[in-house]
């Protein structure tokens, strides 16, 4: 079972597969320099603690790759997410 985190510009959204099945996203828009990410869900039927996690860590990490883009979180789990890990406050847009 590989689980992997893909972004997908022409849909708007990070996408989380496992084996090659969407099992997970995260929506956002971009703006100049911001990525606001405005919800994230994952297969309710796969019940595993940590799904949502490697989404939102992926999707920040590849966030934090780019230069100057910060982040805007309308979603309630991705800001729960940089709340609990201080090291991605810093992408966060003032």
């Amino acid at each position: 079972m590989t689980d992997r985190v893909v972004d997908i510009p022409e849909r708007h959204r990070f996408v989380l597969e496992r084996d090659g099945e969407q099992i997970g996203k995260a929506l956002y828009r971009r703006e100049p320099g911001v990525i606001i990410f405005t919800h994230t869900e994952v297969d309710p039927e796969i019940q595993e603690r940590g799904l949502g996690s490697l989404l939102a860590k992926s999707a920040l990490d590849a966030v934090a790759a780019e230069e100057g883009t910060r982040v805007v979180a309308l979603c309630p789990f991705i800001a729960s997410y940089i709340e609990h890990h201080p090291e991605y406050q810093p992408l966060l847009s003032r």
